[in-house]
């Protein structure tokens, strides 16, 4: 199958499929605030709009200093983005002709960014269920590479690893002088976040990369940062577009860090829903990643390959995420968002469907 690479957007993935798409469709495969945006960005709006007609602050100033307040860091160590795909790319371009290791299963975007940039690209696999990360043989990997990519919380998987367990990466990579770029495009789902956003401003082998555009559901606006100390980032800015950012998107974003209660009534809804659906998994024999977000893999252990399961959902109108394009799954597993009730019921009885019928 020629399937699409990234969730959202269904009508590509039904017409690669050659399947009639149904008349009501629920995208588990879009990993975004089920909540929507915060309220205020409605009643902003139309103000915004008055900001149109002049050229975006190319400095992002005041985005910066509501990141570096939320952060605890300086803004001299930031530097925002047109979302987390332009920073991968602007990485990318710093890391042109190097080696690159990139931990799986994760965001294929490091991959297909890097490829791009003619790079070498290795790769270290972790495993369900226990998704340890063999630090031996990790290690020997990292010594041999100039840079590393490790999603975390990791994408399609939801797992968290402890302190400890980070710093000895960031560590290890120091040690052998090899670049570290941690992702954590969703951390803030996280009800106990591990980040190492103010490590990175002392480290010169540690980039730590953030998305707005997932807690606060502005993916349509397309706005990320990146964390690392002020000379690093000088060095990979070097190749991005003036004027990146939109002059709404810096609006919004700014808005969305100074609310923090949003980000609070989502993680309390995140959690609870995410229990009640692994307590329905647990008692239907569905297996399912120990994920800490909005996000996790499952899979019906009565199969390996889950493409049956795939498209039994799909002709229910549940569109869930496949892992094809996932080293290290390959589409043994099915990665679903986290949704609002209504819509994780609809999930559920469908599952519970296809139980009854293998």
């Amino acid at each position: 199958m020629r399937l699409p690479a990234h969730g959202s957007n269904p009508d590509r993935l039904f017409k690669a499929l050659g399947m009639d798409k149904p008349a009501n469709i629920v995208d588990f495969s879009v990993n975004i605030n089920p909540l929507g945006a915060p309220p205020a960005i409605k009643h902003h709006w139309q103000r915004w709009l008055e900001e149109i007609d002049d050229y975006p602050d190319p400095t992002a100033s005041e985005l910066k200093q509501a990141i570096a307040e939320n952060e605890g860091v300086v803004e001299s160590q930031l530097q925002p983005g047109n979302g987390a795909s332009e920073l991968i790319t602007l990485i990318a371009r710093y890391l042109r002709g190097k080696k690159v290791l990139i931990i799986h299963p994760a965001f294929s975007e490091y991959e297909s960014a890097c490829r791009n940039e003619n790079c070498t690209i290795f790769y270290h696999t972790v495993h369900p269920p226990r998704w340890q990360l063999e630090k031996k043989a990790l290690q020997q990997k990292i010594n041999k590479v100039d840079a590393v990519f490790f999603c975390h919380p990791n994408n399609p998987a939801g797992v968290q690893y402890d302190r400890q367990t980070i710093d000895w990466l960031i560590n290890t990579c120091e040690q052998s002088k090899t670049l570290l770029v941690i992702d954590e495009a969703f951390y803030d789902f996280a009800s106990n976040p591990v980040t190492s956003i103010q490590q990175a401003g002392r480290s010169p082998y540690l980039l730590v990369l953030r998305s707005l555009t997932k807690m606060y559901s502005i993916a349509g606006l397309r706005l990320g940062f990146l964390a690392g100390q002020p000379e690093l980032l000088d060095r990979i800015r070097k190749t991005q577009p003036h004027w990146s950012l939109n002059a709404i998107a810096l609006k919004a974003g700014t808005l969305c860090l100074n609310d923090g209660q949003h980000s609070e009534q989502t993680r309390s809804y995140i959690e609870a829903e995410r229990m009640r659906l692994f307590a329905y998994f647990r008692e239907n024999v569905f297996l399912y990643s120990p994920s800490v977000v909005n996000f996790y893999l499952i899979k019906a252990p009565s199969q390996d390959d889950q493409q049956e399961l795939f498209l039994f959902l799909l002709r229910k109108g549940l569109v869930l995420r496949h892992t094809y394009n996932f080293p290290g799954l390959e589409g043994t597993w099915l990665r679903a968002a986290v949704k609002k009730e209504k819509q994780n019921n609809l999930l559920m009885e469908a599952l519970s469907e296809w139980k009854q019928g293998n």
